[in-house]
């Protein structure tokens, strides 16, 4: 292969030769590839992209993206049992009415000058989360979930200033790959089973910054041992930062209120529609505590009363923390985020109040427990945790020919999203993921129930 010459490309900010020559040897680099040297290698191209000839035209252009949406297909509603992280919930048309609303969805960053409340907006949205979360500060939306949990790690690592991170129990391998890569050089983080003991004994050497545990782990398990964990992390001068399904706290008691130090999760059940995996926003959430307060790299907003009486206004609250304020200085780097979402949540839990909060809930949890105890009655399927109460998602363990990967191309052809094999963790090879919420009826159960019948033997 030929190797490729520079050029300076039309659309493509500083692509000039010598613009890059200047920007590599400012930051010490000899080249494009010591540039990127911290990305795995098994992660990067060694090849041109395959890319189709330019187009030429706005028509022919939007031709071949006409033809590619046409590829898209909905999943009928009751036929996805998909869930581990992304999950379909029914969206209120106001949610979708208010994020769509030009104030809010152009005002890029919500700059001051062109606010037109979306500071408002937010400050509203991190007062129900913090009602919900029971805690006085809560931040505006990282990019997803994984980099929440990294960013509180990172939090309790300077708060601490020790070095050791503790991962505790069935955690989604994803989410534990984006916090290695964020930890990675400052951090060593290490993966315990859900037992007290294995976490005592890991405390032991006094040098752990946080433990980190689930309200509900990644096979949906309500872990009853997680108030002792956070008991342990304490004894030992650690931070327990608690990760939590947001739709669940309805029902079951937020981190905060046995002791966690650090609640963190994804926002995307409250009013976000799954988007092709996506359409996620992480939240981070703790008690006033200065220590932590000052840790935070994103932006809080607050409320400040103004020269005109009974009159507020609302704005950045320690600005100086973050990298918009010293670039070189800030806590961690913090862009664009995903404000809008944080506003979509904040519509939500409007809507919802704290009853409508316990009734989706104990929705869930009912049906949970019914598309456990009526998919377990299929012959050559049993439960992976008989014993376990679970929130959403559940594990089912295959006990006859086929294993997990066929069982859910076959359920696939029938029109069902369900049953991806569990991986990482567990016997995957015989255990397949399935999820339920609000929005599955018995008669969706029930159809996946005779579909398992027909293929499982």
């Amino acid at each position: 292969m030929s190797a490729r010459v520079p050029r300076t490309h039309p659309y493509v900010p500083n692509s000039a030769p010598e613009v890059r020559k200047a920007m590599l040897a400012e930051v010490g680099a000899g080249g494009v590839e010591e540039f990127y040297a911290d990305i795995p290698a098994a992660l990067r191209l060694d090849r041109p992209l395959e890319l189709p000839d330019p187009m030429r035209s706005e028509v022919e252009l939007a031709a071949h993206l006409e033809e590619l949406l046409s590829r898209n297909t909905a999943v009928p509603p009751g036929r996805s049992f998909l869930g581990a992280g992304c999950y379909r919930h029914h969206v209120p048309a106001v949610v979708d009415e208010v994020v769509n609303r030009s104030e809010f969805l152009t005002a890029y960053a919500g700059e001051p000058y062109e606010d037109h409340g979306r500071f408002q907006a937010l400050w509203e949205y991190q007062s129900l989360m913090a009602e919900l979360l029971d805690v006085e500060v809560v931040n505006v939306p990282t990019y997803d979930g994984f980099q929440a949990a990294a960013t509180a790690l990172r939090m309790a690592g300077r708060a601490t200033g020790r070095r050791r991170l503790l991962l505790v129990g069935d955690i989604d391998p994803d989410r534990v790959s984006r916090i290695g890569d964020y930890v990675r050089g400052v951090h060593d983080p290490e993966r315990l089973p859900a037992e007290p003991q294995a976490v005592r004994a890991a405390l032991a050497g006094g040098d752990v910054a946080a433990v980190y545990a689930q309200l509900t782990d990644h096979s949906g398990r309500v872990d009853p041992q997680l108030p002792t964990y956070v008991e342990l992390a304490h004894e030992a001068g650690a931070l327990a930062v608690v990760h939590a399904n947001p739709i669940s706290l309805g029902v079951l008691a937020p981190p905060a209120s046995f002791g966690a130090d650090l609640t963190c999760g994804d926002l995307q059940p409250l009013g976000i529609h799954p988007s092709f995996g996506g359409g996620n926003a992480g939240f981070i959430a703790s008690h006033d505590d200065p220590r932590l307060v000052a840790e935070y790299p994103s932006r809080l907003f607050g409320l400040a009363p103004t020269e005109v009486p009974g009159e507020y206004g609302f704005g950045d609250v320690a600005y100086e923390r973050t990298s918009f304020a010293l670039r070189e200085e800030g806590k961690e780097w913090v862009g664009t985020a995903a404000a809008l979402h944080g506003i979509a949540a904040g519509v939500y839990l409007a809507l919802m109040g704290p009853h409508g909060m316990r009734e989706i809930g104990e929705t869930i949890l009912a049906n949970t427990a019914y598309a456990r105890a009526r998919l377990a009655q299929v012959p050559g399927v049993e439960l992976a945790d008989p014993g376990a109460v679970h929130f959403a998602d559940f594990t089912l363990r295959y006990t006859g020919a086929l294993t997990a990967a066929e069982i859910s191309a076959a359920l696939l052809e029938r029109g069902l999203h369900a049953g991806t094999p569990a991986g990482e963790g567990r016997t995957g090879e015989r255990e397949g993921r399935y999820c339920v919420t609000e929005l599955h009826t018995r008669a969706d159960i029930e159809h996946l129930a005779t579909a398992l019948e027909e293929i499982v033997k």
